[in-house]
Formats: structure tokens, C-alpha cells, sequence
């Protein structure tokens, strides 16, 4: 995890209907599309590990329930208290 990650994106590998809306609209650029199939036969969505700013944009760009879930570093969601 690097300095700059204020979040981490988990995508479910066999909810995602690899529409790429979320790959468009990541101003980080650290989502893309993999190349394996999943159950459903779509080419699902991957994160790179590492970059994300915990914005939430591809969530909420998402047309697919629960596929994508954000999770916020604690030590960046607690006011005056700095990373590590």
C-alpha cells in the first residue's frame, strides 16, 4: 500500500458484467479490464493494488449492485490525525 492510497476497491470478481464504466471513470486510472473470464463470461474489472483515493466514483458509476465495494483507510477518516 503506498502513501498515497486513501482507500482500497474490491470488485466481486463474479458480480462484475465488465461494462468498464467504472475503468472510464476512475480519475486514478488504477482500474482496468482483466483478461480472464468469469463465471458469467464477462471480462471483469480488476484493481491495480494500489492508487486509489477512496473517492468512490466507480462505485457509484456501477449498474451492478454489489460489485463494487470501497473501503476507506481508518487513519484517513479520523480529523487531525495523520497517515503513517
Amino acid at each position: 500500500m503506498g502513501k498515497s492510497d486513501r482507500g482500497d476497491i474490491r470488485i466481486s470478481f463474479h458480480l462484475c458484467k465488465g461494462c468498464t464504466l467504472c475503468v472510464a471513470a476512475c480519475p486514478s486510472k488504477v482500474l482496468t479490464q482483466g483478461n480472464a473470464l468469469n463465471r458469467q463470461g464477462y471480462y471483469a474489472a480488476l484493481y491495480s493494488g494500489s492508487g486509489c483515493t477512496g473517492c468512490g466514483i466507480c462505485f457509484y458509476v456501477c449498474p451492478e449492485p454489489d460489485a463494487i465495494t470501497i473501503l476507506i483507510h481508518k487513519e484517513d477518516a479520523v480529523p487531525g490525525k495523520s497517515a503513517a
